[in-house]
């Protein structure tokens, strides 16, 4: 019961040191231990030390005792089963027995473990990649931590300079200041000394003034006041009679004004009476149109009704005087006669013969040398025309030509204008003998776009001003709203009156500073116009920038120095406000766009038109002359033909030959008439019968176009009574307007007596104020005169006052320039003050100063002044804190201590890795040299 282990022990022999296991040979025995523990632990020990199972196994290996092979140990009753073995036991029996399987076991082993070492290896060099990143990574953070921490170094010198430059600087300043307090102290003291002695001359000057003054009142004042009130009461009657004479006169201008009006009446109603008679005769022309009209009408109306009756009689028509049948009788005669004259044509043909004419060829060659002298002048005829064959043909051409482009661009211009009646203004004239040039026209017609890439933009900008009216003057407005019978409501820009705001050149400058030039442009500058309509188009595109890009309209229009509406090619608008508007345009330019297509049609059609009248000039000018070269021509080839000797006897015989063709053609006519009278007799008989057929339906289109008549005649009737209505309405407008003449004849002799008696009191009036004037023109001198002696003793005073005034304005400005001395030292109390605070306040902040001041300024220290420029020091430093205020946001300030440890850890991995490569090396050369 107290066992708790059990053991046993196995002694081998080795003596023989060639069949020793590998690192046994010096033993002389080798003992093999196996202990048993309770709870199932198992030792083994060899040689009394412990030692693995592996370890064991690799033990009897080694001398080709593998314990776990069934076969180790044979019993001798087994051998027979041993024999029976299947040859793979038999060959591993012999392997073991040979000590080859330890070496194959031990090779797979040791392949197993290369293929682990190398997949040690790859995880290490997996690792060494990412380690790798990893460390460049932190190397360049720790070359920006290093060049941060060298930058805050350099920051803190260039910091510490800065700041005892602004410490000397500040000392400096407060000294300066207290010296200068003194000087201006006793600058001010000196300026009171000399106010005082200006305000004593002040005084004696305000004394010596108020005795002239005195004495001037004393001497002169009753006589001048006397003279002033003496003139006031000639002045007051001379204006009181004056103003009379005025209304007087003005009463008179009136009169003549009205007279002058009753006249012109007069002469309107003259010439109305003798329109109103010629619109009496134009009534009656009318009416005699008219007359013959339904004289027609009325023939018409007899000759349908005349058909009519034809067609009830049995005719085909009204116009024949005979019926179908009595026609169709004539029709079988005349075929008849046709039938004999073809008969007698054919026996004069067979008879006729060609006969000789050789004695008329001896004349022929008598006339031959007459008819070359005519050949040979007729030449020298056409020679000596200024004319070319094919000259008035090719004229001709060029006029049909032109003739179709005229046409052509009359079309077109006809279908623009009927898309621009919105821009057309039409009026009549609002008073007689109006001058219609004073109506410029609607502002779109008026202009002429220079960009058509800007059309667009133009029509935006200027908006519904585009169809405004522009007239010279208010007036002309007035007149054309009152009496124009305007058919829609416009607006009229008077160029007297209207007021523009163009955009100053100012504005223009500074947008071309800010867009670049070409960018933004006035819309008055994109188009053309008449000189004396600068007015109307700067009111309409003066006030407005065309942009090229939504960008610069964006510019323009907010910029605090522009602050100017502006539109985008496109048709964007950009108000000053903040008001944008913008969007799809669809058809965006395309009044003026048609505008501008219009007046290059006009242009077009009117260059044509002048090539035409060129052209047709230049056939007048031609005809004679084409005629006199047709002539020529025709001449020449007669004498040309005559010329031929033979030309007689051909002439002859073509002649008889002639004969014979009229022959045969009057049998083609006549066979022609004898059909067409057999066709007759085949038609009448065929209409006869239609005839009984269609005779209704003719009847009733006869009926219908009779009944048209009637009511064309009864309509012109009823339009020839209404114009003898009108002729009667004119006759008794004349006989009106010939009553009111007389009237206002009477009122204009009422008048001239009224303006005779005017002009008599006028006269009265008139020399009465020339009178009362000559009286005030006395007192006025003698006023003068008091006046002038009042005003010698003004001057004496006004000049002592002078002196007075240029002391006072001396002492004004001594007070000035105290009170800015006095501005001047507090400003440098408070400079000293707050330079004094500063260079507490420096010494505070900044502990180092007390121990390095005496070094500031000094040459060959840190802050030797004179060798670094403080100015170029500051912005150094300012640049260098930026830098450095950017690098430590970006600096990672813990990269030291991690590119150590990466360091480290990466060094391990190498040494690692080299480790495992000898280990696999040596494993690999074992397995060489085993096998």
């Amino acid at each position: 019961a107290g066992i708790t282990k059990a053991t046993v022990s196995v002694v081998f022999d080795n003596s023989d040191r060639n069949r020793s296991p590998l690192g046994y040979e010096d033993c002389p025995e080798i003992t093999v231990t196996r202990q048993i523990v309770v709870g199932g632990r198992n030792k083994y020990l060899i040689n009394g030390h412990l030692a693995q199972p592996n370890r064991v196994q690799n033990l009897f290996h080694s001398v080709q005792l593998n314990v776990n092979n069934p076969h180790f140990l044979i019993m001798q009753g087994r051998i027979t089963k041993v024999l029976n073995m299947k040859p793979p036991e038999i060959l591993s029996m012999l392997e073991e027995a040979a000590g080859t399987r330890m070496y194959e076991t031990k090779k797979e082993a040791a392949l197993k473990t290369l293929e682990k070492k190398q997949s040690k290896v790859d995880e290490i060099d997996k690792l060494l990649d990412h380690e790798i990143l990893a460390l460049e990574k932190l190397r360049k953070e720790r070359m920006q931590y290093m060049q941060w921490a060298n930058g805050n170094a350099d920051l803190d010198r260039l910091k510490r300079f800065c700041i005892a430059y602004e410490y000397v600087q500040a000392e400096k300043i407060r000294d300066n200041a207290i010296q200068g307090v003194e000087e201006i102290k006793a600058k001010i003291s000196e300026i009171d000394d000399n106010t005082k002695s200006m305000h004593v001359e002040i005084q004696d000057m305000e004394s010596k003034v108020s005795e002239l003054t005195a004495e001037k009142e004393a001497s002169m004042g009753g006589e001048v006041k006397r003279l002033s009130e003496k003139v006031d009461a000639i002045s007051h009657d001379l204006v009181r009679e004056a103003s009379a004479l005025k209304n007087q006169e003005d009463s008179l201008m009136t009169e003549k004004g009205n007279a002058e009006k009753i006249e012109r009446s007069i002469e309107e109603l003259k010439q109305s009476a003798e329109e109103r008679v010629a619109a009496v005769r134009n009534a009656e022309d009318g009416a005699a149109d008219l007359k013959k009209r339904v004289e027609d009408l009325s023939k018409s109306l007899e000759e349908h009704e005349k058909e009519y009756q034809g067609v009830l009689a049995g005719k085909s028509s009204g116009n024949e005087e005979k019926c179908l049948e009595d026609q169709l009788g004539d029709a079988k005669v005349e075929v008849g006669r046709s039938e004999t004259e073809l008969k007698q044509l054919k026996t004069k043909i067979s008879k006729s013969t060609v006969l000789s004419k050789h004695k008329e060829a001896v004349t022929v060659e008598n006339e031959l040398s007459v008819r070359r002298r005519d050949v040979e002048n007729v030449k020298m005829s056409l020679e000596s025309l200024s004319y070319e064959e094919g000259q008035m043909e090719a004229l001709q051409k060029d006029r049909m030509a032109e003739l179709e482009s005229v046409q052509k661009l009359k079309d077109e211009i006809r279908i623009l204008s009927s898309q621009l009646t919105n821009v057309d203004f039409t009026y009549r004239d609002p008073v007689k003998n109006f001058d219609r040039s004073r109506v410029k026209g609607v502002v779109a017609r008026l202009i002429e776009v220079k960009d058509s890439s800007a059309m667009a933009a133009l029509e935006v900008a200027a908006g519904g001003k585009l169809y405004n009216i522009v007239v010279d003057t208010e007036n002309t407005g007035k007149q054309l709203l009152q009496n124009a019978g305007l058919k829609r409501r416009v607006t009229i820009i008077p160029l007297n009156k209207i007021q523009s705001h163009p955009v100053p050149s100012r504005v223009q400058n500074a947008a071309v500073r800010l867009v670049g030039k070409g960018n933004a442009e006035v819309a008055l500058l994109l188009v053309g116009y008449d000189e004396e309509l600068k007015c109307a188009m700067e009111y309409v595109f003066g006030s407005t920038f065309v942009c090229k890009t939504i960008d610069a309209a964006r510019e323009v229009a907010f910029n605090k120095e522009i602050r100017t509406p502006s539109v985008t090619l496109e048709g964007d608008v950009f108000q000053p406000s903040g008001l944008l508007t913008g969007g799809s345009r669809k058809g965006g330019g395309d009044l003026l766009r048609k505008l501008h297509a219009l007046a290059e049609a006009e242009s077009k059609l009117s260059l044509h038109q002048k090539c035409l009248s060129e052209i047709v000039t230049k056939i007048n000018g031609l005809l004679p002359l084409q005629k006199k070269f047709k002539d020529l021509k025709a001449q020449l080839e007669l004498k040309a033909y005559e010329q031929n000797e033979h030309h007689k006897l051909g002439e002859l015989v073509k002649r008889i030959e002639q004969e014979l063709g009229e022959a045969k053609s009057a049998v083609k006519e006549k066979k022609l008439l004898y059909e067409n009278c057999v066709s007759k007799v085949s038609l009448l008989e065929k209409s006869i019968h239609e005839h009984a057929n269609n005779r209704e339906g003719m009847l009733k289109d006869l009926e219908k176009k009779i009944k048209a008549l009637k009511a064309q005649m009864q309509s012109a009737s009823k339009d020839l009574k209404g114009h003898a209505n009108e002729r009667e309405r004119l006759i008794m407008e004349v006989e009106a307007v010939k009553q009111e003449n007389a009237s206002l004849e009477g009122q204009l002799a009422s008048l001239k007596k009224h303006i005779n008696d005017l002009t008599l009191v006028v006269d009265t009036h008139k020399t009465k104020v020339a009178s009362l004037r000559n009286d005030h023109n006395l007192a006025q001198s003698e006023l003068n005169s008091a006046r002038k002696k009042v005003k010698e003793c003004d001057s004496h005073i006004s000049s002592i006052l002078k002196e007075q005034q240029k002391l006072q304005s001396k002492i004004s400005e001594t007070n000035l320039e105290r009170k800015k001395m006095e501005n001047e030292v507090k400003r440098m109390e408070m400079e000293q003050k707050d330079c004094s605070s500063k260079v507490e306040k420096l010494i505070e902040k900044h502990a180092w100063i007390t121990s390095e001041k005496q070094l500031f300024g000094r040459s060959g220290t840190d802050y030797d002044f004179e060798f670094r420029d403080p100015r170029k020091a500051r912005e150094d430093f300012e640049k260098l804190q930026a830098e450095q205020s950017g690098l430590e946001k970006r600096v990672n300030k813990k990269v030291m201590a991690m590119f150590e440890k990466a360091d480290d850890e990466y060094n391990d991995l190498i040494s690692k890795k080299i480790i495992i490569e000898n280990d696999k090396s040596k494993i690999k050369n074992v397995i060489e040299e085993l096998d």
